[in-house]
């Protein structure tokens, strides 16, 4: 059974379907169907235009495309990076149900029985599609997805009267656009003006910080200029009326603390959707409008093949948010978003975000990785660095600290009063119906649709990889005896004991390795755990949860991890369970009580130290990081 029906949604998409053929005979009219393209900038959340924040860069181009069109106030990327974000775009699918969240891929999956990434069914049903030019999924791209990718593709190969599918994406706001050097800060001057940027409250004040805002300010003023050319373009051609024009950020960022990281800033992305007047019969929604439904990157597909007049298929999990059966009232129902966020090249997290109407919940299952444990290229960024070196220096703010020392296990924003997420309103009694109403609902969604990070990505590489989506489906149970293990972090210590207790001494080592987190998750106040840990760590059958008794103890201070570390480091066979591996030596050496790690590539097996992520923990690991 797939998420959808788990999670009770069939009456939705059973009406969809038969919405599907209102749109063809509308269509019939018209004697052809809507041509669609897609304008992606990179690395971008909606607070940085104008459109969406008075702070934010005025961009011309992208506010004509809104006043013929309609603004989305509340579209998300499902995940704050690029590979998993555009997978879970293409597929229509959540990533931690197909096994897809992970950032860059160790392996590549294939598809669950029934999806194809969707231009396929758009081509089957006539379109030419085109991609220019990026692809970076996680999944096995199906055969017949596109006619042409390349950074040459253009709707103008096809043939006369062919409707067509043309995806673009727009580098300039990548990242690594914010990757310059300490030269070019002291010596070239941004068009924005430095002083007059607004700076996140988590940000420090600094000249270095502002020339950062506001070199990404000029960013975007360049994409909203390659987004007009193409416009233009198209209204050459005399291709305008007939063609959907969505432009939208393909995830958050890019300034530090925002992609890569499951809050507002890497999840929330603009989404202007320009509806061509020979089409707006097929739109019940006023033009030049704002749409305040909740729309994911799981909807995106759905939606073409719905204005297309395809049917939608049961194995995807979104839903068509435009079409004849689609209005005002219907879209206002949508008040939920879900996102996710695991490893990041060498870095490891494991994020679960649910968004529902003002408020967002974000559960941390592994909150002592701290959001600016090193990551390689995070780093890169020289306004990364400086924050971490005034953090070391004790010259920040309680507010701008945050983001070196562990996150709490779950938090509850008021995203419309608290748009940085600043105040954890889980700490509040007077917040404890709506914390616990999102906490459940959270849970709904994970067991079911059988999150599969649960299982270390070493594990399902091993075991699941053939075909995830089926394994995390055998798996249901299991899960779920998973999820309830991991919440017990949410418990007061005292009163989560006992099951910590029970969890520790399982036959199931997953159980055990899930209790031992929990364990860190509590810090200091599981000390009287210390000595069931000991025995884990000594003797375990298993390397990783040997890994994770010793990283608990460490981590309280009670005993030095390193000889159990450096043995479980040393016997392992895999470059992946060697990179969760050194995920912990890094947190361990850089975080608190601090333990220094003598590592190098003969504490490695031959294999290990060619996977690429073990390289970028190596590099770091002996001081081998140099500077653009």
């Amino acid at each position: 059974m797939n998420s959808r029906l788990e999670m009770g949604r069939l009456p939705l998409r059973g009406l969809l379907m038969v919405a599907g053929i209102v749109i063809v005979v509308a269509m019939g009219r018209c004697g052809e169907r809507p041509n669609f393209v897609w304008l992606i900038s990179e690395d971008n959340s909606k607070h940085f235009l104008s459109l969406y924040d008075e702070m934010g860069t005025d961009t011309p181009r992208i506010a004509a495309l809104a006043e013929e069109g309609l603004i989305f106030e509340h579209a998300f990327s499902n995940a704050p990076v690029c590979s998993v974000a555009r997978t879970t775009l293409m597929t229509g699918c959540y990533a931690p149900r197909i096994g897809t969240q992970f950032h860059r891929k160790a392996v590549t999956v294939p598809l669950p029985q029934g999806v194809k990434m969707f231009p396929t069914w758009l081509r089957e049903a006539g379109y030419y599609a085109t991609n220019n030019r990026k692809k970076d999924y996680n999944a096995i791209e199906n055969e017949g997805v596109w006619d042409e990718s390349s950074p040459r593709a253009s709707w103008r190969n096809r043939k006369p009267g062919q409707p067509f599918f043309h995806m673009q994406s727009f580098g300039v706001s990548h990242e690594s656009s914010l990757h310059f050097s300490r030269t070019v800060f002291e010596n070239e001057a941004t068009d924005t003006d430095p002083d007059s940027v607004q700076l996140a409250p988590y940000h420090p004040d600094t000249k270095l910080f502002r020339y950062t805002y506001a070199r990404y300010h000029d960013r975007i003023r360049q994409v909203d200029r390659q987004i007009g050319s193409v416009v233009d373009q198209m209204k050459a051609e005399g291709l305008l009326e007939n063609t959907f024009i969505f432009y939208f950020g393909d995830h958050g960022g890019v300034l530090p603390g925002t992609k890569g990281y499951g809050k507002e800033r890497g999840l929330h992305v603009p989404l202007v959707i320009r509806v061509p007047e020979n089409f707006r019969h097929l739109i019940p929604l006023k033009i030049g409008s704002r749409v305040n439904g909740f729309v994911q990157f799981i909807d995106f597909g759905p939606t073409l093949l719905h204005l297309a007049g395809l049917k939608v298929p049961l194995a995807l999990d979104g839903d068509p948010f435009l079409g004849p059966d689609l209005n005002e009232v219907t879209l206002s129902r949508r008040d939920e978003a879900f996102g996710y966020a695991d490893r990041f090249d060498e870095k490891y997290d494991f994020v679960r975000v649910l968004r529902k109407g003002r408020y967002s919940y974000v559960r941390s299952y592994q909150p002592f990785n701290f959001d600016g444990l090193q990551n390689n290229y995070r780093y890169i960024m020289l306004a990364y660095e400086e924050w971490r070196q005034r953090y070391e220096a004790g010259a920040l703010t309680p507010v701008q600290r945050q983001f070196f020392e562990p996150q709490p296990v779950e938090a509850l924003y008021d995203v419309e009063r608290d748009p940085h997420e600043i105040e954890n309103l889980a700490r509040y009694p007077e917040s404890s119906a709506v914390l616990l109403e999102m906490r459940e609902r959270l849970n709904q969604r994970v067991v079911a649709m059988n999150d599969l990070s649960f299982f270390p990505e070493s594990d399902l590489a091993q075991r699941a990889f053939g075909n995830p989506t089926e394994f995390g489906q055998s798996q249901h149970e299991l899960i779920a005896r998973l999820v309830k293990t991991a919440d017990l972090s949410l418990k007061p210590y005292a009163e989560a004991q006992r099951e910590i207790g029970v969890a520790l001494e399982s036959e199931e080592w997953l159980v055990r390795y899930w209790g031992l987190i929990v364990c860190s998750s509590h810090g200091t106040r599981a000390v009287p755990m210390a000595q069931r840990a000991r025995k884990l760590a000594a003797r375990d059958a298993n390397r990783l949860v040997r890994m994770r008794a010793a990283e608990f103890l460490g981590l309280i201070g009670v005993e030095d991890p390193r000889p159990v570390m450096l043995e479980v480091l040393r016997s392992t066979t895999s470059g992946i369970e060697a990179c969760l591996m050194l995920n912990t030596v890094v947190l361990l050496q850089d975080g608190s009580p601090g333990y220094r790690f003598e590592l190098g590539e003969s504490d490695l097996q031959e294999g290990v130290a060619k996977d690429l992520n073990v390289q970028r923990r190596m590099r770091y690991l002996v001081g081998d990081l140099r500077r653009p």
